[in-house]
């Protein structure tokens, strides 16, 4: 059985777009082959090359306010790679913002 989907992307300024969906709404900054996703569930960053499909996802799940329950400490379960990609993605938005027209 099929279904409907309800996805709609509105540009508030250049490089941040709002978008509206089904089940939630979020918001994007970045230029054409990075950006960044803040919604509900967690931050999403995207790299990609441009025209060709490819790209590269991260998502880092928003973290319990409260800390975990069973009295247990916290650890991080982020890779070092995740870094990495933060700083290229923000040194991409930079470049594309700053760099010459």
């Amino acid at each position: 059985m099929g279904y409907f989907r309800f996805r709609r992307s509105i540009k508030l300024l250049p490089g941040i777009r709002l978008n509206i969906g089904k089940k939630s709404s979020s918001v994007s900054v970045g230029v054409r082959g990075a950006h960044v996703t803040f919604g509900k569930t967690g931050t999403r960053t995207t790299v990609g090359v441009p025209g060709t499909g490819l790209s590269y996802t991260q998502v880092s799940p928003n973290h319990d306010e409260a800390g975990p329950s069973d009295g247990q400490t916290a650890t991080s379960t982020r890779s070092p790679l995740g870094g990495l990609v933060l700083l290229l993605v923000i040194g991409l938005i930079a470049a594309a913002m700053f760099g010459s027209h």
